[in-house]
């Protein structure tokens, strides 16, 4: 019989004795724990366990992997910090939380660590925590943010403030939620002899050599330089997982903590991060939970994503999950277990960095994917604020390969409708909306993606009902992003072709 149990047959409470209280602190300390750590712009393929290429990369991650389950088809809802961080905090999809860029919410939803403190757990967080507290009013019990970490890239400092929380957790019998935030491998990526100021160096760096190009971006010089430079943070940032796993278990406080480990979005270069393609939102999601979750374990079948770690959480922490969330927990997952309604997921894009209205939505199976970006028009022209050595590589490269061109031109103006295999091409790199033999497929996935716009109220809904009328389309636009949607566009006489292109950096 564990100590709760014992406390609960006896009728002891904390007001009884002094042995009673004793007791019931123990039953509170035996709590399950939260730990959420998040990387930032990491590509999911370049984790080992993951399918990695790159010899030896993430060796702690790996290691984690091997105690806990991977899913296979674990995606964030939207491929840009604050607004994948906002969901996984609310439940909620952007538009229902108030959290469709970088803001945050004024309105009144629940949050996990509103919740989990409601609940008696001590909250704390390091690193972006501008990102990942969706009300501003909110103040974590414990936080300390990027320029305390050493720029967000060092390791020892995430262990020293990791260490100082769990052991007054610890000290005050208090269970915990603790978001862990790396500022790796977000740009600007760790260049050999060009440190980040307050950055501790990875423990192993990378050359172009070692760098396997993802297939949505071509083999370029500037590519592989850029990607290099990737690697090191990437390393680093398993560096710094290492450095916080290590002070969970020096705790002692690791037995009963429910650890998740996933990115908030892709690689920051074309056709990932600020995107909805497949590199753009499936993310490498782990977890263990010592006792439950069998060690070892992958699950290739079912599809989750960030919009159901609030309902999770508090399911595996015995909690009420507050109603109106979007999402459903996948605590059955974790047991073992199979789960109906886990066949598909939704992304969307808002608005990037800069406020700039650029919406996009997606639905995606584990063998198609159908997107739907409304200010495809043939004149509006993309940008955003991940266009480094590769992208400028590639416009360099455009004018004598066609088929690098070509790529230029799908990611600066895209299509109204995109519909790709996603089991032959993963790399999207082959638009089949307009081939007859999938004439089923596309109707079907668009009718869920319709049906779930509905269902979730998306503002986005009459435009995607008037797509084939630009007109009308460009009015539903302007209608839900007003001042948003109209610099985005004004935006265009400055970034089209014929301007002068904003060269990229090294840093």
């Amino acid at each position: 019989m564990n100590r709760r149990a014992f406390i609960k047959m006896l009728g002891l409470t904390a007001a009884s004795t002094w042995k009673g209280a004793a007791f019931a602190e123990a039953a509170e300390t035996e709590r399950l724990s939260i730990l959420l750590f998040t990387a930032d712009d990491l590509h999911r393929d370049s984790v080992g366990c993951f399918g990695g290429k790159v010899p030896g990369l993430t060796p702690n991650l790996d290691s984690f992997a091997a105690q806990g389950v991977r899913f296979e088809n674990a995606h964030v809802n939207v491929a840009i910090c604050q607004p994948s961080r906002g969901v996984l905090a609310t439940g909620r999809y952007g538009h229902n939380s108030g959290i469709m860029g970088f803001m945050h919410t004024d309105r009144d939803v629940p949050t996990i660590m509103e919740t989990l403190r409601d609940a008696g757990y001590r909250t704390g967080v390091l690193g972006k925590v501008g990102h990942s507290t969706p009300k501003a009013a909110y103040r974590w019990d414990f936080v300390h943010d990027q320029s305390e970490l050493g720029n967000g890239r060092d390791p020892q400092m995430y262990h020293a403030y990791c260490s100082e929380f769990l052991a007054g957790c610890r000290r005050d019998g208090k269970p915990f939620y603790l978001m862990v935030n790396s500022h790796d491998p977000h740009r600007p990526f760790h260049v050999p002899g060009e440190p980040i100021k307050g950055a501790k160096e990875p423990s192993r760096t990378y050359t172009p050599k070692d760098v396997p190009v993802p297939g949505f971006v071509p083999d370029l010089p500037g590519a592989r330089e850029e990607l290099s430079h990737y690697l090191n943070s990437v390393r680093r940032l398993d560096d710094t997982f290492g450095a916080t796993m290590r002070a969970l278990k020096e705790s002692g406080l690791e037995e009963n903590t429910l650890v998740m480990f996933l990115s908030d979005n892709g690689i920051a270069i074309p056709f990932a991060k600020c995107n909805v393609y497949l590199a753009s939102t499936r993310t490498p999601w782990i977890v263990r939970w010592p006792g439950v979750v069998k060690p070892g374990t992958v699950d290739g079948r079912h599809s989750i994503s960030g919009i159901d770690f609030f309902p999770t959480v508090l399911e595996a922490a015995g909690l009420p999950i507050p109603k109106g969330l979007d999402g459903f927990s996948f605590l059955p997952l974790l047991k073992g277990q199979s789960q109906a309604g886990r066949d598909r997921v939704f992304t969307q894009i808002d608005m990037q960095s800069s406020g700039e209205a650029v919406p996009m939505r997606c639905v995606q199976d584990k063998q198609f994917g159908y997107i739907f970006t409304p200010w495809s028009d043939g004149q509006f022209f993309y940008r955003n604020a991940n266009e480094g050595l590769t992208m400028q590589a590639m416009v360099e490269a455009a004018p004598s390969d066609p088929g690098i061109a070509e790529r230029v031109r799908m990611f600066r103006y895209r299509a109204l409708e995109e519909f790709y295999d996603l089991q032959k091409d993963p790399d999207c790199l082959v638009n089949l909306l307009e081939k007859p033999e999938h004439k089923g497929d596309v109707d079907r996935l668009r009718g869920q993606l319709q049906d779930w716009m509905r269902q979730t109220h998306d503002p986005l809904l009459p435009a995607f009902e008037s797509r084939y009328s630009p007109d009308r389309r460009k009015a539903a636009l302007t209608a839900v992003y007003d001042d948003n949607y109209t610099r985005a566009v004004n935006r265009q006489d400055k970034t089209r072709p014929g301007n002068k292109q904003k060269k990229g950096k090294r840093k």
